[in-house]
């Protein structure tokens, strides 16, 4: 059994309890910490069967029952935290980003090297049913050599013109997990990055400096191109797609329902929508990223995502953001690490 401690019991702190609770037998929470810790969601964590609540996170890292810590927090604080963890001597499950300054992101690297430290970035996506089928598809050799990846990612709502302006932009807060998806299919990493971008569904967005809509295409190390399509907005709900064309076949993951049925009648063929939230989409895959996490702890391997690869999705997500600002192709080689 792998003792954890939660940094953050925000809406990610709280989807990350709620599956190591009810889905990760070998994981018990002890600690939930949230300097914003308020009756309310201590009474919800204790009914969850958390053991301790507190405002202080340094309690979770000087607690030496607690052998892995999962940093839910705001962004700001993942790398610092994280720094924090690992001269504890806690093992590090942190949310994406790790960082948006690479410079940041290079301590936690230097501070892994040498260590026992299982570190592990929270890329869910990598773990749906559907993506990891299709991933398997590519391993098997079905589709042969991959030719086409495509990628179509569209959210239910924008977020805030305040949110988009803090949050590093979509290409770092949001198409960083389609960036994450698209090396995951490809199993190499791109050369370049061309985005055609616009805003076209909250002009408050793009007068915060952001984008809220793109056509992002990548090459690839091994030859194969890619093509990912964003919105911040989907009338229909949440949108989320992939496809790896190859010279023997091709291989799609679709969007889940909340049921396969289809129903035809004179009026027209008719089934669900896909479904709305990210919550309802991706839950499974938060248990079991942590199901993977707690594995290579117990059994000394390296976890399924580690921190190259969350490394990887920053820097280009920042040659995206210079392809938009300076309306070229980008590539990966000019983003200095």
């Amino acid at each position: 059994m792998v003792t954890v401690g939660i940094i953050g019991a925000g809406r990610i702190g709280k989807v990350h309890t709620e599956s190591i609770c009810n889905y990760v037998r070998n994981a018990h929470i002890k600690t939930v910490a949230d300097p914003f810790m308020n009756e309310t969601t201590a009474k919800w964590l204790t009914s969850m069967g958390v053991e301790n609540t507190t405002q202080d996170y340094h309690e979770i890292l000087n607690d030496p029952e607690i052998d892995a810590v999962l940093i839910c927090s705001s962004t700001n604080t993942h790398s610092p935290i994280s720094l924090e963890a690992i001269a504890a001597g806690k093992h590090v499950f942190c949310e994406k980003p790790i960082d948006h300054d690479l410079t940041k992101i290079k301590q936690v690297v230097e501070a892994l090297k040498g260590s026992n430290i299982k570190y592990q970035v929270g890329f869910n996506r990598r773990h749906d049913h559907n993506f990891a089928a299709v991933k398997q598809a590519v391993v098997d050799g079905k589709v042969g050599d991959v030719h086409i990846i495509k990628i179509t990612s569209r959210d239910p709502e924008p977020p805030s013109a305040e949110y988009a302006a803090v949050s590093g932009g979509m290409f770092l807060d949001m198409t960083i997990h389609d960036f994450d998806m698209v090396r995951f299919l490809a199993g190499c990493d791109a050369e370049e990055i061309y985005v055609q971008s616009a805003v076209l569904v909250d002009p408050a967005i793009g007068e915060a400096g952001d984008v809220d809509t793109a056509i992002v295409t990548l090459t690839f190390e091994n030859g194969a191109l890619g093509v990912i399509d964003n919105s911040r907005r989907a009338a229909y709900g949440y949108d989320q797609r992939v496809e790896v064309f190859g010279s023997l076949g091709m291989a799609a993951g679709e969007n889940d329902g909340d049921s396969t049925v289809r129903v035809s009648t004179a009026a027209g063929v008719m089934s669900d929508k896909p479904q709305y939230f990210f919550l309802e989409r991706y839950m499974q895959s938060f248990a079991t990223e942590i199901k993977g996490f707690i594995y290579a702890i117990e059994n000394d391997t390296d976890t399924p995502v580690g921190v190259e690869d969350g490394l990887k999705p920053v820097l280009m997500g920042l040659a995206a953001k210079k392809s938009v600002e300076e309306h070229r192709p980008v590539k990966l080689s000019e983003i200095e690490y």
